[in-house]
């Protein structure tokens, strides 16, 4: 969506907070690792660093890794539908992220055309498209379509997101659009990532996309809430996010940042988890350390990368004042999206989160991070969380029945 990460050729190290373009980082862009996992490990408290005590773990997938591709919207949204399965007993499932990509795609393209080129076309998104996604379109396992050519074993879509886009620009010179105009583009996706099957075989049983998400994943699109925290628009009131990925204009209910940390920590400790949407693109996001911390907001500043690495470091309170300057002058966006599976703390009893990140098996903590709360309240952007999680007086305030 921004500007891509400084890639590292052909290795894994690297440095998210510090390996910028132009100040900025695509939120999704991500360093090529190892080949997508194909199978599901569930005790994300395996992840846990020495230095941290986990409080909560909700059982999670394994990582998995977007690769050259802007879908972390997808990689994280699909992340909590899977973790939704398991403390549901739906089973352990990977599911195909890259089904819900083609289907984005597809509609991403007909946005851009209705609005004759004056909108958002690229990889981005954000997580109430996978919910959106799914409910029309259903779902499929990973093993039914990956996305990948055969010997492949990284995503990629840079040439694929410019092949589409140029398309569509020389589509929207013409006047009447062409009838065959969404054939055309909809061969260029199946050239570059496959076709999705019509029907597939899971456990010996046939399903379509939509008999799957029903039977299987057992989905249902009203058992999730979209929630953020900004002082722009009243306070539990539902409004239209103002970010550029919010190509489909998706509502998300205004709460008060208290409020908003105090349900995600409440959503962790009745075993549900979160999908979190934030700016990565500071200082204070460090991948390769494992952890990130509101580095801004550090009196006297950081002492050593091991208070860094620890989370021994104490942070300033968070107003949201200051959340609404940063974002309203640009500086906070909706650089990445991220999947919330754990609280934890540090050895001086400092809370963070323990998140599940789409980069593949990087860092000391291999794909997670450890995200103090302070960094979590200054640089969110949005969240979805299982309506089951939220409170009865919260739910009451929202009007959500």
């Amino acid at each position: 969506m921004k500007k891509l990460f400084l890639l590292a050729a052909g290795v894994a190290i690297f440095n998210v907070g510090m390996a910028q373009l132009d100040g900025k980082v695509d939120q999704q862009q991500s360093i090529k690792t190892k080949p997508v996992n194909d199978k599901p490990a569930v005790d994300s408290t395996k992840r846990a660093p020495n230095y941290f005590t986990i409080e909560k773990a909700v059982a999670a997938t394994s990582v998995k890794n977007q690769a050259m591709t802007g879908t972390c919207w997808c990689f994280s949204s699909t992340s909590l539908i899977e973790s939704q399965c398991l403390k549901n007993n739906s089973g352990e499932l990977d599911l195909s992220e890259m089904y819900t990509v083609w289907n984005i795609y597809v509609e991403k393209a007909k946005n851009y055309l209705l609005r004759q080129g004056h909108a958002q076309f690229g990889e981005g998104g954000l997580g109430h498209d996978l919910i959106r996604a799914m409910a029309n379109y259903g779902a499929m396992p990973e093993s039914a379509y990956s996305g990948l050519k055969p010997g492949q074993q990284q995503h990629d879509h840079a040439k694929l997101v410019a092949d589409l886009k140029k398309y569509l620009d020389s589509v929207a010179k013409i006047t009447p659009l062409p009838s065959t105009w969404l054939k055309g583009y909809e061969n260029i996706l199946d050239s570059a990532i496959g076709t999705p099957p019509e029907k597939f075989t899971y456990n010996g049983k046939s399903y379509t996309a939509k008999t799957f998400a029903n039977d299987v994943v057992h989905f249902d699109p009203n058992d999730y809430v979209n929630i953020t925290s900004f002082t722009h628009h009243d306070y539990y009131q539902p409004f239209i996010l103002e970010v550029p990925d919010n190509f489909s204009n998706g509502a998300y209910y205004n709460v008060p940042l208290s409020e908003m940390i105090q349900l995600t920590r409440d959503a962790v400790n009745k075993g549900y988890s979160v999908l979190w949407d934030a700016d990565v693109s500071n200082n204070g996001f460090q991948q390769k350390m494992g952890s990130a911390v509101d580095m801004e907001n550090i009196p006297g500043g950081l002492k050593s990368k091991m208070d860094l690495i620890n989370g021994e470091v104490t942070e300033e309170k968070v107003t949201a004042e200051k959340r609404q300057v940063l974002f309203e002058n640009l500086t906070t966006q909706d650089d990445h999206l991220m999947h919330i599976v754990g609280l934890e703390k540090s050895k001086s009893g400092h809370p963070f989160f323990l998140v599940k990140n789409s980069w593949g098996d990087v860092g000391p903590n291999h794909g997670y991070i450890n995200v103090s709360e302070a960094y979590f309240a200054i640089n969110t952007v949005s969240l979805i969380v299982p309506k089951a999680a939220l409170s009865k007086s919260l739910l009451e305030k929202l009007k959500i029945k």
